[in-house]
């Protein structure tokens, strides 16, 4: 139950740094298409944390682990002082894929290092599978 639980807050954990690194990242496109695609991603991360929220009860009674205030400023801030002489698409995407790259292989420790109940390893899976889609997309704007 427990491995369950610490999995869960992991993946709520990558998936809420993905929607605040989007969510400013976001604010700095000018490209129409990119920024459609970057809020389809931001959506694809929503899904997946309101289904962690949905099941996590079944494993504890508090609330799934957030980033802190302090990431989420550590995040912005990344954000601007990374962008702030180069906002090309390329730029973005390269910092993009960097994210999603870890999200991945946290994905992936999580599946291989411990026992979880079916209906988490599909979350975890599902994590990984949009991961690696946006990996794709991403790719298109280097």
């Amino acid at each position: 139950m427990e491995d369950n639980k610490n999995a869960l807050d992991e993946l709520n954990k990558g998936t809420t740094m993905g929607m605040d690194a989007l969510k400013y990242i976001i604010e700095e496109v000018k490209d129409k298409s990119f920024k459609k695609i970057l809020k389809e991603q931001y959506k694809n991360y929503s899904k997946i944390s309101k289904k962690i929220n949905k099941i996590y009860d079944n494993y504890g009674k508090k609330e799934p682990h957030e980033t802190s205030n302090i990431e989420k400023a550590l995040t912005w801030s990344n954000v601007k002082i990374k962008t702030i002489n180069d906002k090309s698409n390329s730029k973005i995407a390269e910092m993009l894929i960097q994210g999603t790259t870890m999200g991945i292989i946290e994905g992936r420790k999580l599946l291989n290092n411990k026992e979880l109940d079916k209906e988490v390893k599909k979350l975890i899976e599902k994590f990984i599978t949009v991961q690696e889609e946006n990996l794709t997309e991403l790719k298109e704007f280097l």
